[in-house]
C-alpha cells in the first residue's frame, strides 16, 4: 500500500489484510539497509488474526521515495507521522536492529501512540566499527559482506535454510545489495550516533519485550540485556541457536514471542 507523508511516497506491507478502524494495529520497522519484506511471516500472521498491519519501508528504502533520514530521532518522528496519516491512534511497535532503536525512541517520546513495544536484536548504544562505516561510506560491497557475516549464527553460515539449495547467508546479502547508494552508510551512522537509548528505555511505560540471539555478534546478548533491564517490567526471550538475523534464522520462535506482546 502507498500513502503520502511530507510530500514523499511511503510504501508499507499489510500482510494482505484490509485496514479496518476497529482493529488493533501493529507497525513493523526494519533494520539498516533492509525493507518491509523481512517482516513477511509476522505481517501475514497478524493480518489474518484481526490486526491492521503496517510494515513500513523507511524513506529511501524499498519502495518508499525520498532521502534516507539521518538520525534515529528523525525516523521516530516519521513513524509518528505515518500512524497519523493512517488514522491509527496507537499501535504495537516492533523494531529489529536499527528499527529497534527507532521503536525505542518512538515509545519513549510518543507514549500515547504506543500500545506495546517489541525490540529484536537491540543494543543501546549501538556502535558500528570504523571498518564497517568506512566501507559503507564508499558504497563498498565489503561493508555488506562484513555485516551479513556478523549477522548470522554459525549454523546459518553453512546453509541453515530449510529449502534445498538455498542459504540464509546469501539471502541476507542479496537483500542488502538492493540498498540504494548512500543509504546503508546513512543507516549505520544513525545507529552509531544514537546515544540516549538507555535513558529512553528507562522512560518506557508500555508492556515491552526484548528478543536476544545467543550468537548475535552485531548487538551482543549482554548489550541487549542491558536495554531490557532498563525497561521496567520488560520480558526477555532468548533465541538459540540464533544470530542477529533472527527473523530468518528463528522465524517461528520470533512469531511465538510476538504473539505474547502484540
Amino acid at each position: 500500500m502507498k500513502i503520502e507523508v511530507a510530500g514523499e511516497t511511503v510504501f508499507y506491507g499489510t500482510g494482505s489484510g484490509a485496514h479496518r478502524p476497529e482493529q488493533p494495529a501493529v507497525i513493523f520497522i526494519h533494520g539498516a539497509g533492509m525493507d518491509h519484506t523481512v517482516w513477511l511471516m509476522p505481517a501475514r500472521h497478524f493480518a489474518r488474526h484481526g490486526y491492521n498491519v503496517v510494515a513500513v519501508d523507511l524513506p529511501g528504502h524499498g519502495r518508499s521515495t525520498g532521502q534516507a533520514l539521518t538520525t534515529v530521532e528523525q525516523m521516530a518522528d516519521w513513524v509518528s507521522q505515518v500512524l497519523k496519516a493512517l488514522d491509527i491512534a496507537s499501535a504495537a511497535v516492533v523494531g529489529h536492529s536499527m528499527g529497534s532503536l527507532i521503536a525505542l525512541e518512538f515509545a519513549a517520546r510518543f507514549s500515547d501512540q504506543t500500545r506495546s513495544l517489541a525490540l529484536l536484536g537491540t543494543s543501546a548504544p549501538m556502535p558500528v566499527s570504523d571498518a564497517l562505516l568506512e566501507a559503507a561510506q564508499s558504497d563498498d560491497r565489503a561493508a555488506m559482506v562484513m555485516a551479513n557475516t556478523w549477522s548470522h549464527s554459525n549454523p546459518s553460515l553453512i546453509g541453515g535454510h530449510k529449502s534445498p539449495g538455498m542459504t540464509l547467508y546469501y539471502g541476507g546479502l542479496r537483500l542488502l545489495e538492493r540498498t540504494r547508494e548512500g543509504v546503508y552508510f546513512s543507516d549505520l551512522n544513525a545507529c552509531n550516533t544514537f546515544q540516549d537509548g538507555l535513558e529512553r528505555a528507562a522512560s518506557v511505560t508500555c508492556p515491552a519485550l526484548v528478543m536476544i540471539g545467543d550468537q548475535d555478534k552485531m548487538t551482543g546478548p549482554r548489550q541487549a540485556a542491558l536495554v531490557a533491564g532498563a525497561i521496567k517490567g520488560a520480558e526477555v526471550v532468548s533465541l538459540s541457536p540464533c544470530g542477529h538475523s533472527m527473523l530468518s534464522e528463528q522465524p517461528n520462535a520470533v512469531l511465538a514471542a510476538l504473539k505474547r506482546i502484540v
